[in-house]
């Protein structure tokens, strides 16, 4: 039981049953998902749970709007072909602070992210440049999936976009399947961070929160289990994508 509670709490208090003992399984604890369950419950501890959704998506009727190029198919064969990108809003005690994320579909890597105390282009022109110091600076076939809103319409974000030979693409207004994966990354930002188990009171500062942030990105990329990913991080799928390009392409010895 100890070591369960260690490794819950070390991943931000938020995993439930089934992470958890996948996660004791990878730390080489030779543990039952049904015996987890058990424990849990006589530990006293559980899952976080998600909330419902706040819109923040403000258009611009006047901008010309790039066309939907994903139409829901969120998924790609290979890192750095589909980002999505959205902004969600916390509530500080110093005021609203606003965070824009940029997610590859591939593998779900947070790429680029920027937490600011205001929502206009420019803190989504801050997230493309981290993810452009990231993942190099061109890029073939790469579409960057956004909402409709006027950050995502503006001239600069077109142009900062053509600079890494990304495509841009947007949803339709105030759907929010039109940009689901973006929306789920959000939902458990807010779940597993901001209003997580962690927390006991709101943050205070801006700044508090990018620190908070950062750390949960990393965490994000480099531990947290993703379902989708077959349960493991998203820095490892990438891994071992690039593992098997590397075989495919290593040369046979003629003899």
């Amino acid at each position: 039981m100890p070591r369960l509670v260690e490794l819950w709490e070390s991943n931000y208090r938020v995993y439930g049953v089934r992470k958890l003992w996948k996660t004791a399984r990878r730390a080489g604890i030779d543990i039952g998902r049904d015996q987890v369950a058990r424990l849990m419950r006589a530990a006293g501890i559980q899952g976080a749970t998600r909330s419902k959704r706040v819109k923040t998506t403000r258009a611009d009727p006047a901008a010309t709007r790039h066309p939907d190029l994903v139409r829901r198919e969120f998924t790609a064969t290979a890192p750095n072909r589909l980002w999505v990108t959205d902004l969600t809003f916390v509530p500080t005690w110093a005021g609203v602070a606003y965070v824009c994320f940029i997610i590859d579909a591939y593998s779900r890597m947070i790429v680029g992210w920027r937490c600011a105390p205001h929502m206009r282009t420019e803190m989504v022109l801050d997230a493309i440049e981290m993810a452009r110091w990231g993942r190099g600076t061109h890029h073939e076939d790469l579409r960057c999936h956004s909402d409709a809103g006027s950050q995502f319409t503006s001239i600069r974000y077109g142009e900062r976009l053509a600079e890494i030979g990304a495509t841009p693409s947007i949803g339709t207004v105030g759907d929010s399947y039109d940009n689901a994966l973006a929306e789920t990354v959000n939902g458990y930002y807010k779940a597993e961070l901001v209003r997580g188990p962690t927390r006991s009171q709101p943050w205070k500062t801006v700044e508090d929160l990018e620190l908070a942030t950062l750390g949960w990105v990393h965490w994000h990329n480099n531990q947290r289990l993703h379902g989708y990913l077959g349960d493991i991080p998203p820095a490892e799928y990438e891994h071992t994508f690039y593992a098997e390009q590397t075989t495919l392409n290593e040369p046979v010895e003629i003899k």
